[in-house]
C-alpha cells in the first residue's frame, strides 16, 4: 500500500518514536524510507537568495541524516536522505510530491494553546500543504 515513506527528522530525541513505528511499518509494506530534515536557522532560509555556503548546522544535520539512513540501510531498508533548507512544512510537503512518497510519517510534540501559537506546528500547517497522507506519532520527550 506504501512504496515510499517519507520521513521528517528532527534531529532530536522525538525521532526514535517516529522511526520506530516506520521501521514496522515498512517491513510490513516493503516501502523504501525518504528521511529529510529541513534546516531552518538564518543561513538556511537565505542560502538560495544569498548564494551562501551550507552553515556548521546544515553540515551536522546531513550527517546526521546519513547515519540515520545508513542505519536503515544496515537493517535491509531502502533509506534515502534529503536536506533541505527553508520553511519546514513547504519543505516538507514539497518533497513528498517531488520523492514520489504516498505517505509522510512524523513524529508531534503535541503543543497545545498558547505553546503551539509561539511554536507553531508544522504538522498542523503540514496537512494544509499536502495530499498526501500525513501519519503524526504523538512522541513523549526524554
Amino acid at each position: 500500500m506504501y512504496s515510499r515513506i517519507l520521513v521528517p527528522l528532527e534531529n532530536s530525541s522525538y525521532d526514535q518514536t517516529i522511526l520506530t513505528y516506520v521501521r514496522e511499518l515498512a517491513r510490513h509494506h516493503g516501502s523504501a524510507l525518504v528521511l529529510i530534515h529541513v534546516a531552518d536557522g538564518w543561513a538556511a532560509r537565505n542560502i538560495k537568495q544569498l548564494d551562501l555556503r551550507e552553515s556548521e548546522e546544515m553540515r551536522e544535520d546531513r550527517a546526521y541524516l546519513e547515519r540515520a539512513s545508513a542505519a536503515l540501510r544496515g537493517d535491509g531498508f531502502e533509506a534515502d536522505a534529503v536536506l533541505a533548507a527553508g520553511d519546514p512544512a513547504t519543505e516538507i510537503a514539497e518533497a513528498a510530491t517531488r520523492e514520489r512518497c504516498d505517505l509522510i510519517a512524523m513524529a508531534t510534540h503535541g503543543h497545545r494553546g498558547l505553546n503551539d501559537v509561539v511554536r507553531g506546528s508544522v504538522a498542523s500547517e503540514l496537512r494544509h500543504k499536502t495530499f498526501v497522507p500525513v501519519l503524526m506519532v504523538r512522541a513523549q520527550p526524554k
